[in-house]
């Protein structure tokens, strides 16, 4: 029975440590990824903060301007691009929505945005765009990969449309989790002028042809967490400005936005409850599965060789003379019945 015990025992303990590299190496890279149909919204506000008065044409300080970006997935979009890239891939639907403190719109700006669903690396079809142009993104935007590393990102900037380096500087502990901390500054560039304006009957083409231009610059702030990859917290120290032009008197340069933009408090206590929940199903595959079983497979694997030794021990005396001794009994009581 021991011998049988300890090699089932051992069976069981080579199928676990051989299931806890699987877990993590192979079932995990298939198994995380982003639902297509994901959906999450989210607000940001600068307050105070600055406008430009399209009336006056002169930038006024305003108490608060409201930055509500949504992210969509659209899986009819993903699985179309899926039948061609032969890979799971998701399709964001994303709008950026400015609005002043009346309420009334600043800026909107949408994206297309297809990436890998497990790597969140960008994938090239056609509908990848800002505000209605196509691009071609390089480097990551809105999540980090899963397990994220401790060093430099690109990152795609959609006013500019193009990528960057954002920069790892260091951990830190965020409404208790410790996370990495990652900055980007985009320097003063040359940005095209929304497609929808605020002001009714003006046309990005028409202050174009005016001869005024508009002009962008940020610091970009993230804390991610390093399990999931997603950001618990954003902020950016945004500003922007019309340049040149008939538009302005004397044709100087006007602020047309500035302010330091930071996600609202609901918001971000949201966010971070969700992370939370997030990583612990990451860390079930990737952490707790993986040494779980390998430290599951030792313990049987230490029970099989203790019962297996057990089994093959050789006879001590004390053993041996009790065995004796109960056959000389046995032999004792069976000489007088033989005799009669």
């Amino acid at each position: 029975m021991r011998r049988k015990a300890s090699l089932v025992l051992l069976a069981f303990a080579v199928f676990c440590t051989a299931l806890s590299p699987l877990m993590r190496w192979y079932a995990f890279p298939r198994l995380a990824k982003i639902p297509p149909s994901q959906y999450q919204s989210m607000v940001l506000e600068a307050s105070p903060a600055t406008l430009v008065d399209y009336g006056t044409m002169k930038a006024e300080k305003v108490p608060k301007v409201s930055i509500v970006q949504t992210l969509k997935g659209n899986v009819e979009a993903a699985d179309k691009v899926e039948r061609t890239a032969g890979r799971d891939v998701v399709v964001w639907d994303a709008l950026s929505y400015v609005a002043g403190p009346d309420g009334k719109m600043v800026s909107e700006i949408p994206e297309r945005y297809i990436f890998d669903a497990h790597s969140q690396e960008p994938v090239h079809a056609a509908g990848e765009s800002v505000d209605g142009e196509p691009v071609r993104r390089d480097g990551i935007e809105y999540k980090w990969p899963f397990l994220t590393e401790k060093r430099d990102y690109t990152y795609f900037d959609a006013q500019t449309r193009t990528s960057a380096p954002i920069h790892y500087k260091g951990t830190r502990r965020f409404h208790g989790l410790d996370v990495y901390y990652f900055e980007q500054t985009i320097p003063w560039t040359k940005v095209p002028l929304p497609k929808k304006m605020p002001v009714k009957g003006v046309t990005p083409e028409a202050v174009e042809k005016m001869g005024t231009t508009r002009w962008y610059t940020t610091k970009r702030m993230f804390w991610v967490d390093p399990v999931t990859g997603a950001p618990v917290n954003g902020e950016e120290i945004h500003k922007e400005e019309l340049r040149g032009g008939d538009l302005l008197p004397g044709g100087g340069k006007v602020t047309a936005f500035a302010g330091h933009v930071k996600m609202r408090a609901d918001y971000l206590d949201a966010t971070v409850a969700l992370v939370s929940s997030q990583r612990t199903l990451v860390l079930l595959l990737t952490t707790y599965l993986p040494w779980g079983l390998l430290g599951t497979g030792a313990v049987l694997l230490a029970l099989s060789l203790y019962l297996e030794a057990r089994g093959r021990r050789p006879r001590t005396g004390r053993e041996t003379a009790a065995s004796g001794g109960a056959a000389g009994a046995h032999g004792t009581m069976g000489a007088p019945e033989h005799a009669s």
